[in-house]
């Protein structure tokens, strides 16, 4: 299969992950999926191949070469995310794109533009692969997976040489457990790389600090005509206590490096209201601060309106993997060389969100992440391009090179 079958046929596997479950893999369909790839990596001829009850797939493609090199891992994740159907998935190729608007669905009116995604300028004449308009289309990280894939058949079929890689399929990673059950010692890798980020030749080892946090005000309900010093409005309070925090610092108003807290979801009524936040900021100073900010706006209010009237549960989420990475620099310099020896210019910028490979760094992998040529991840307009995919692949064949001549020390 060409790089681009390989992808399309992945995307018919329906995978979304279910966040509500309880169970790993949390649907059926990543295992289906799974048992797929399985076959495929045996016909490949890989070894130490496993498949557990969790859904987590491993294989190795064993060295060719005799000196002593790191062992190498990849990971991608078979799930796509719970936010828009992965059911029926069918693309679409745009061939030789001409820079236009792109109908993706004339019912519902969905239209891929340069005006709201102006990257699709950058690949006028490439081969754009888009959804239907009724659902993601799966790049995120299907496209990763096919890219492994691929790399592994052109290691074994032009015998290039390479140390010891290691590859891992995963579950669940949109709904946060993907990396949670990850077998390191079973996994093998010395250092590995996510197959999940954007554009072609992006390359991450920045996330953000993360933590939830949740609001509960109890409020005190009596009839609104003798209300006056009295009741205490819970949804006034969430409001006041939403409005005390900058409204600068959303996420509609940042961008990089910048942090936010977000208000993902508010409910209730006079009597007792919820709301929870997410916080995040790439500096971990600036991130405790954003903890305290919110413990001093509970002091606040509940020196307003009596004890108890404000309930505070923040609860961590994962860190910043760049202090993980640091002292591993020839991660981020090798893909840097990789990427420049292609043509392409390495864009290394602080990933908004979280990373398995965060989770994994922690755990004692150090694990940055390289783009698979994908945008618009997680809805309707998701699309990528085959020149992209190839792109990647070129430049994960540049990092084994690397590695493969790898000196101690380096």
């Amino acid at each position: 299969m060409t790089l681009v079958e390989r992808f399309l046929k992945y995307v018919s596997f329906d995978t979304q992950s279910n966040e509500e479950s309880g169970v790993t893999p949390s649907t059926p369909g990543q295992m289906v999926f799974a048992r797929f790839l399985k076959e495929e990596l045996e016909a490949l001829g890989l070894e130490e191949i496993t498949l557990d009850e969790n859904g987590y797939l491993f294989a190795t493609l064993p060295a060719n070469i005799d000196k002593s090199v790191p062992v190498v891992g990849f990971i991608a994740h078979m799930d796509t995310s719970p936010d828009m159907s992965g059911k029926d998935v069918s693309p679409r190729i745009v061939e030789n794109y001409d820079g236009k608007d792109i109908v993706l669905c004339a019912d519902e009116q969905v239209v891929l533009s340069p005006a709201r995604f102006p990257e699709l300028l950058d690949h006028k004449g490439e081969d754009l692969i888009v959804t239907n308009g009724k659902t993601l289309l799966g790049a995120d990280d299907k496209a990763g997976i096919a890219e492994i894939m691929t790399v592994v058949e052109h290691l074994i079929k032009e015998n290039i040489p390479h140390g010891k890689i290691c590859i891992a399929f995963t579950p669940d990673e949109e709904v946060g457990s993907g990396a949670s059950a990850l077998d390191l010692d079973a996994f093998g890798a010395d250092y590995a790389y996510t197959i999940d980020g954007g554009e072609e030749g992006e390359i991450t080892y920045e996330n953000f600090n993360a933590c939830a946090a949740k609001f509960v005000i109890n409020g005190f309900n009596v009839h609104p005509g003798s209300a006056k010093d009295t009741m205490i409005n819970a949804l006034n309070v969430a409001w006041e206590l939403h409005q005390m925090l900058p409204a600068a610092d959303r996420p509609e108003h940042t961008e990089d490096y910048e942090g936010f807290y977000h208000l993902t979801d508010m409910s209730g009524n006079v009597e007792k209201a919820e709301m929870q936040y997410i916080v995040r900021d790439h500096d971990l100073a600036a991130f405790e601060l954003r903890k305290k900010e919110l413990q001093h706006i509970q002091t606040v209010l509940n020196g307003r309106y009596g004890e108890g009237t404000v309930e505070l549960t923040i609860t961590e989420q994962y860190r910043n993997m760049s202090e993980k990475i640091l002292p591993h620099f020839h991660l981020i310099e090798n893909a840097k060389a990789a990427a420049e020896e292609i043509g392409l210019k390495p864009l290394i910028v602080p990933v908004r969100g979280g990373t398995d490979g965060a989770q994994l760094s922690f755990r004692g992998l150090p694990c940055p992440d390289i783009g698979t040529g994908g945008y618009a991840y997680h809805g309707p307009y998701e699309h990528i391009t085959a020149e992209g995919m190839d792109l990647s692949v070129d430049l994960i064949l540049g990092v084994l090179k690397r590695y493969a001549s790898f000196k101690a020390g380096e």
